[in-house]
């Protein structure tokens, strides 16, 4: 799904009085609050389907997979994103195991 489908479930989702500009602006407003956030330092948590934050790696010391060499890679920044328990049950519902006492859910 790519933002323009994203848009058009977002007005079909907010009703006939919706229009196409209206789930647009919805879109890049939620957007630019995560993005502002999280830039800023804070963690986004959203209920029900994941949390949004930045983490630090630390400096450490890598090869050069062609020499073989040692390199030191430096200490960065990246976004991580965590599903909730929630999202990850709708994307992969528990498994069943069976073993002497009966199947069970994990």
């Amino acid at each position: 799904m790519n933002k323009t489908q994203l848009v058009d479930c977002i007005q079909a989702k907010l009703g006939e009085d919706a229009t196409k500009k209206c789930a647009e602006a919805a879109l890049s407003a939620v957007l630019g609050a995560i993005t502002d956030a999280v830039k800023g330092g804070d963690k986004v948590q959203l209920i029900g389907f994941g949390s949004f934050e930045m983490k630090t790696r630390a400096a450490r010391t890598g090869r050069d997979p062609r020499t073989g060499k040692e390199l030191k890679i430096a200490a960065s920044q990246t976004l991580a994103f965590k599903p909730s328990s929630t999202f990850k049950t709708v994307i992969k519902p528990a498994k069943k195991t069976c073993k002497k006492g009966g199947c069970k859910k994990k």
